[in-house]
């Protein structure tokens, strides 16, 4: 007889009190061509999945999976009338996303998970877990969710993701779902967690080794109580995070300082010239991860330049120009915003200056305003022609900052 049970998710976060967007089903008894004279549109290429014919929410058949091939995707999946709810919820991941709920509202917690929600533990359900590397990203996430609720990873999953990473299966993972999984981190309550907990099982030197070797090199204790380079970066991140969910600006605060790791040893505290080497070493994490554009250039740009941003008072008027012009802030006015956000994010994240205040970035969108107040109209109302346009143009925007430093400092 055909069952639908609501699933995953949404039936975790009922159970929490914690606020949920989508619905998932599973559907035991049934086949797809059941599923079609109901209306149901199949859109699963490797599995059964439906789209409701009013709702629009997914419903899956009841599955089985064995594990074929290294990876994410080395799977067979199985399904038929015979599969059980309990043979469906097995294969999940964690305890806490295994239990479902009938129509009428009735909980079916198979696996325990809500002792481990009551208890705070993100636990995985069976050895089956080990199959998929995609679920040490998951459970970092999770961890980043729900870790100002109190919730910690049990130490046998934590054992048994770092089994997983030590047996090379964490190498196997595709690019563009590692992405995924961290740009919905970024974004939780918590994201430092989720790095840290990929760090605790090893995974982070695996999948993010850029990231990982900032841990453990060290940077001017004045100017960085925090010291270590990798807390630098993550006390950044969670400085963003207080201001932002763009993850655009989340990722370059996480990676700002990546040429700090590429500091010759002899020179450490210092790191004299890490704005260069930090813009190989993004590029380098880009390509492999498949980050986007966007994500990219404004990492590139905060990486660049951050220091001329600490520094902006005593830049010179022409340099503070050059600078908005480096980030195409005459045309892109939301990315001159990003930066600066980025910038207060660098210098909220050290020990003990989380609340400073950085009158920089007034300073510095005031001397983009009084910029745009100056267009070439202006210039070619003077009877300027031709290439002295822009000349004169960059002369008369470098006089308005010039008067605006004067005005401020």
């Amino acid at each position: 007889m055909k069952q639908t049970y609501l699933v995953g998710g949404a039936v975790r976060d009922k159970q929490l009190g914690y606020p949920f967007h989508e619905r998932d089903w599973v559907v035991v008894g049934a086949t797809p061509e059941t599923m079609q004279a109901e209306g149901f549109r199949q859109v699963g290429k490797d599995f059964p999945v439906f789209l409701h014919p009013t709702s629009g929410e997914e419903y899956a058949l009841a599955r089985t999976e064995r594990k074929t091939a290294p990876g994410y995707g080395g799977f067979v999946f199985h399904t038929d009338p015979s599969i059980t709810l309990e043979d469906d919820l097995i294969r999940r991941d964690l305890t806490i996303n295994a239990m479902a709920e009938t129509p009428e509202g009735t909980l079916v917690d198979p696996y325990g998970g809500q002792d481990d929600l009551r208890n705070k533990i993100l636990r995985h359900v069976s050895s089956a877990f080990s199959e998929d590397p995609v679920r040490i990203l998951r459970v970092a996430r999770f961890a980043a969710r729900y870790h100002h609720l109190g919730f910690h990873v049990a130490e046998e999953t934590l054992s048994l993701m770092t089994d997983i990473v030590a047996s090379g299966e964490a190498s196997h993972l595709v690019a563009e779902r590692v992405w995924k999984e961290m740009e919905r981190a970024l974004g939780e309550q918590s994201p430092d967690v989720f790095i840290r907990t990929l760090r605790d099982c090893n995974a982070l030197a695996v999948i993010m080794p850029e990231i990982d070797d900032l841990f453990g090199v060290p940077q001017p204790p004045q100017h960085h109580p925090e010291i270590d380079t990798g807390e630098h970066a993550l006390l950044s991140l969670c400085a963003a995070r207080s201001m932002t969910t763009d993850s655009s600006c989340l990722f370059a605060a996480l990676v700002h300082d990546l040429g700090k790791a590429a500091t010759p040893s002899a020179d450490w505290p210092k790191h004299h010239g890490h704005e260069a080497l930090s813009l190989p070493l993004i590029e380098q994490f880009c390509r492999r991860l498949a980050v986007p554009k966007q994500h990219r250039e404004l990492a590139l740009a905060v990486a660049r330049d951050h220091t001329n941003c600490h520094r902006a008072f005593e830049l010179k008027a022409s340099t503070v120009l050059q600078l908005l012009q480096r980030l195409d802030a005459f045309r892109r006015p939301e990315k001159l915003d990003q930066f600066l956000l980025c910038c207060q994010a660098d210098a909220r994240g050290r020990t003990g200056f989380e609340e400073t205040d950085y009158p920089q970035a007034a300073y510095l969108k005031s001397a983009y305003l009084k910029c745009m107040d100056i267009q070439a109209k202006d210039v070619t109302a003077e009877g300027v022609k031709g290439k002295a346009i822009g000349e004169r143009l960059a002369q008369k925007r470098i006089a308005a900052i010039k008067q605006l430093k004067q005005a401020t400092i």
